[in-house]
């Protein structure tokens, strides 16, 4: 969520009702009404939804202590028209026309590069600590899944859900209020292990073994974790930064270190190193004011050309020893937006009205989002203003490769790259995540995904993908966090649109991306705005589970459809991993099995890219070679139809012959095993 929605929460400007624009998505140009998604019932508890591709298998509400029991939905906005005075801002121009991005050009630094804080007041509501465990620490949830008390009462995004991580059975999601911890070992069964309150916001997380770390960037947040905040302007006891917990008893998370920065942590990214395994790296990303030099030495929120070393335009790279992990520090503050030709730290987005039929533009001085792909040693920036390709072979020193910009985005807000690190996503969140954004008059080249081919190590632009559902002025509503589907011999990617509920989708093609399922409810409110859906949905280890701001957390499975078939969801299924944090995109393969084989098949069937003759031999030897007793006669015929498989490929052409070239590999890959 964008930093001024954070602070805001209720406060967003109207727009007005936008003429169709251009687009490389194709028509409509708008969200479409004739969908089942639209008209759905409002309710808290008891909202209509609609699905495609996808079945819920379990839900779970919010436990005690995080969510305010006087409005456990959550509080309602005020009218329309006092939200866009109290934010200051005016209705964004009609768009006349959509243009694609451009490369970013370098300039001179902007003479305010300050964004507005989003944290809460510092002085909190009044409140009294939770009698269940004391701030910081954990209390075990019994046997009615009861957690502690409220910390506090308090409106806006104080309790929110927010992002999540995942270790083995474990997950881990974030709040404005803390953090919870579920087993989902049976993800139709998920129980609550423990919750601890810890306030300060947004409580962004990630894992690596037995080390939990989470994002705090609220002036409210205290060292201690105490709920009271901190009233004074500059104190040691206010925390902004990144947290790091022992979970090695997971149901007693222990704070064992607090890294302080200048700007917070809105979001933070774990990074590793196959050259360095004795440490790990986080990439700290601050979008909040800076914080005065009297709480933290070194901070200054100057402009460059008053103070070279401003904490604005920089992120931090903090170093976590893996044997000490206390002694965690930052140890660079590199200028990734640098001009490349005069080495100005204010070198990419300058921001401002970029004229009619366009977004205006945000300040590069901060991302609010860095993925990783160590893998492939590239990072994705989604940084304001600007959308960045970083090389991170060297972690402590990320180099930046590329950078673009878009007429049609509002604040570059995420990455993810796709499973050959050929491509990569970047979402606009136009309007902060407070606000209606998917309405029937709303463009889809706004609040969308851009897709963009990497090409020798350059950014290309191919195409939007918008989810396309109109929905109410009640429902906030716009790109958001999403990740992989790893089907193999497919790029698709699940992705949440806070109310606008979760679109899966295939950019296979990426200047066509389609949509192939999704789940939706309908507004928490029929009449007023409250704040509430998708934060996140992530694929892990067969499920996709997502974080519901206000309601808890949802778990879903896929289900075959004209769009996905049962042998390509059994073979996403195959792909099992220890820990997943979707900002850290790790590497997926398949293992040698008839189910892959089979999926490629099906891809081929769909797209008849492959002639019913061979796709009859195909099954076959498939079939034949399916159990690990089979015979060799059996294996002879599935090496030899693989390689007419291989020679069919070699006279087709595109995302066909690609498929050809895999399941040939697939069925050889079978075949080698099978003679072990």
């Amino acid at each position: 969520m964008s930093p001024v929605a954070a602070r805001l929460f209720s406060v967003f400007a109207f727009s007005a009702a936008l003429a169709i624009g251009g687009a490389a998505q194709e028509k409509p140009a708008t969200s479409t009404t004739n969908d089942p998604r639209v008209g759905l019932k409002a309710g808290f508890r008891d909202a209509g939804h609609a699905a495609k591709g996808l079945e819920l298998v379990a839900t779970m509400p919010k436990p005690g202590g995080f969510f305010d029991p006087k409005a456990p939905a959550g509080t309602a906005s005020a009218p329309r028209a006092d939200r866009a005075a109290a934010a200051g801002g005016t209705s964004p121009a009609p768009a006349t026309a959509g243009t694609a991005p451009t490369a970013a050009t370098a300039g001179t630094a902007p003479t305010s590069a300050t964004p507005p804080d989003p944290a809460t007041p510092a002085t909190p509501p009044a409140g009294t600590p939770p009698a269940a465990a004391a701030p910081g620490t954990a209390a075990a949830a019994g046997t009615n899944g009861a957690a502690p008390a409220a910390a506090s009462p308090g409106g806006g995004l104080n309790f929110a859900n927010s992002d999540m991580a995942f270790r083995r059975a474990d997950m881990f999601l974030g709040s404005f209020n803390g953090f919870n911890t579920y087993d989902i070992e049976t993800p139709k069964k998920p129980r609550l292990l423990a919750s601890v309150v810890c306030p300060g916001g947004q409580g962004d997380m990630s894992v690596h073994g037995n080390l939990l770390f989470m994002s705090v960037e609220q002036t409210r947040g205290r060292v201690d974790c105490g709920t009271q905040g901190v009233t004074e302007t500059a104190s040691a006891e206010r925390f902004r930064g990144v947290r790091i917990f022992d979970i090695t008893d997971i149901s007693k998370p222990k704070q064992i270190a607090a890294v302080q920065t200048c700007r917070g942590s809105h979001t933070h990214t774990l990074v590793t190193d196959p050259k360095d395994t004795a440490n790990i790296y986080v990439y700290g990303s601050g979008t909040s004011q800076v914080r005065p030099g009297e709480e933290l030495a070194g901070c200054s929120s100057k402009a460059p050309d008053e103070d070279p070393n401003t904490a604005l335009f920089s992120i931090d790279v903090i170093k976590v020893p893996l044997a000490a992990p206390a002694k965690a520090a930052i140890v660079n503050r590199p200028r990734i937006f640098a001009d490349e030709k005069t080495g100005a730290i204010a070198g990419l987005e300058k921001g401002g009205d970029r004229g009619p039929g366009t977004q205006a533009a945000r300040v590069t001085n901060q991302c609010h989002d860095i993925t990783v792909y160590p893998a492939v040693g590239l990072a994705a920036g989604a940084c304001s203003g600007n959308g960045i390709l970083l090389d991170i072979s060297d972690p402590v020193h990320p180099v930046r490769l590329d950078a673009v910009s878009d007429k049609n985005f509002a604040y570059w807000h995420s990455a993810t790259f796709n499973n050959g690190g050929t491509k990569v996503i970047f979402t606009d969140e136009w309007g902060g995540g407070t606000a209606p954004r998917c309405r029937a008059t709303d463009q889809l080249t706004w609040g969308a995904d851009a897709i963009f081919d990497i090409v020798d190590k350059k950014m290309q632009f191919r195409g939007y993908f918008k989810m396309p559902a109109a929905q109410t002025e009640t429902e906030n509503c716009v790109a958001h966090n999403g990740s992989l589907i790893p089907v193999p011999g497919r790029d698709i990617m699940v992705q949440a649109w806070y109310q606008g509920g979760l679109s899966m989708f295939d950019f296979t093609d990426s200047a066509h991306p389609v949509e192939i399922a999704y789940f939706d409810r309908g507004p928490i409110d029929e009449k007023n705005m409250v704040v509430g859906g998708y934060w996140s949905t992530y694929w892990y280890n067969g499920r996709i589970y997502a974080s519901e701001i206000s309601r808890g957390i949802d778990i879903f499975k896929l289900i075959p459809s004209e769009y996905l078939s049962q042998n390509e969801i059994d073979a996403a299924s195959l792909v099992r991993m220890d820990e997943f944090n979707a900002q850290e995109q790790p590497k997926m393969t398949w293992p040698a099995t008839a189910v892959v084989s089979r999926a490629y098949l099906d891809q081929l069937n769909r797209s008849r890219g492959i002639s019913a003759e061979r796709a009859a031999a195909v099954k076959s030897a498939i079939d034949k070679t399916e159990k690990d007793s089979a015979s060799k006669p059996a294996v002879d015929q599935l090496d030899a139809v693989a390689k007419q498989v291989e020679s069919d490929a070699a006279s087709a052409s595109g995302t066909d012959a690609d498929r050809l070239k895999a399941l040939a590999a697939a069925m050889k890959a079978r075949a080698a095993r099978l003679r072990r």
